[in-house]
């Protein structure tokens, strides 16, 4: 039998002028713009309780209603793979992801992933969205994610997410000296030019995008950061930070040409240089526990690799001028 569950939420008026299509990628976020277009014209979704067309404009204050089945969402083989799991109950998983893992099924990538480790682990998994990923991580990215068990859990995880409940803080190596923190509120889109990238950009489909950032350590040419999402965009950290001219180490989309520091010691170029993915790590995660109520958080090292490069950074700082 297949379950019927009903989501809703009111255009703001940030939104108005918009298709309705491009609005309702905004208020359902974890569903593509592909989807949602799908269920538009199988009237699943509704504006204001009356099938429309995806290009209908929105003018602010409608109530957009979508109606998805629960059906299988997922179509991926169970594989075992070893899950670093810091916390399971009936109704979420917190795992600590490595950097390299694959969280979604997609081209070139259809087995192997996250997504295959987890229905494995737990087969019931099938049943929800995106067999209840509520967020991703790049491949290239370590650390803490959640997932949701339950249709219920997915949902009030979804929309903790959307109000920016969820305190997401990462740990970042960037290129270049850091002098203070500071926030960066910028929207983000596609890159005009390659697809696979995402580009500050002030185009009508952009979406908000806001970063906040410290200063742990400074070294002679790098800077080691904290950083805290307000949003959750594709890429963000890694776009944002090459935004205002301080690249994450490691980046192969927004790095740029590897900065070497002058007179670096062979220790540190060798490091540098073998650093090929970002310097970029979930350290903590917190959110309310969609059963109980009550705040939960978690913390996380940074793995080897990522530690390796701070202390390389370190013993440069260190060193003595020849």
């Amino acid at each position: 039998m297949t379950e019927l569950i009903e989501l809703q939420e009111e255009v703001g008026e940030e939104l108005a002028g918009l298709r309705l299509d491009q609005a309702a990628a905004k208020l359902f976020p974890d569903y593509s713009r592909a989807r949602i277009q799908e269920w538009i014209r199988d009237g699943q979704l509704l504006l204001d309780g009356k099938a429309a067309k995806a290009k209908d404009k929105v003018l602010g204050g409608e109530l957009v209603s979508l109606q998805p089945e629960e059906a299988v969402c997922v179509s991926f083989a169970p594989e075992p793979l070893p899950l670093d799991i810091v916390f399971e109950d009936r109704s979420v998983i917190v795992l600590d992801k490595p950097a390299g893992l694959v969280v979604h099924p997609a081209a070139g990538n259809y087995a192997g992933t996250l997504l295959n480790g987890l229905l494995a682990h737990c087969p019931a998994l099938e049943k929800l969205p995106r067999a209840g990923i509520v967020h991703r991580l790049d491949k290239d990215t370590s650390g803490l994610m959640v997932v949701a068990k339950t249709l219920a859990a997915h949902q009030d995880l979804v929309a903790q997410l959307q109000a920016r409940s969820v305190s997401r803080q990462y740990e970042a190596v960037v290129q270049g000296v850091v002098t203070a923190g500071g926030t960066v509120d910028a929207p983000l889109g596609r890159h005009p030019a390659q697809r696979q990238k995402r580009a500050v950009s002030t185009a009508a489909d952009a979406r908000d995008a806001v970063t906040h950032y410290r200063v742990l350590t400074r070294f002679r040419g790098h800077s080691h950061l904290r950083l805290q999402l307000e949003t959750g965009r594709t890429h963000q950290i890694r776009v944002h930070m090459a935004h205002i001219g301080f690249p994450l180490v490691g980046d192969p989309l927004y790095g740029g040409r590897l900065r070497l520091p002058k007179g670096a010691a062979p220790a540190l170029l060798d490091t540098l240089q073998e650093f090929r993915r970002q310097a970029l790590h979930a350290r903590s995660l917190g959110f309310v526990h969609p059963r109980s109520g009550e705040d939960v958080s978690w913390d996380s090292a940074p793995p080897a690799d990522f530690q390796a490069l701070l202390a390389a950074l370190a013993n440069d700082a260190n060193a003595p001028d020849v």
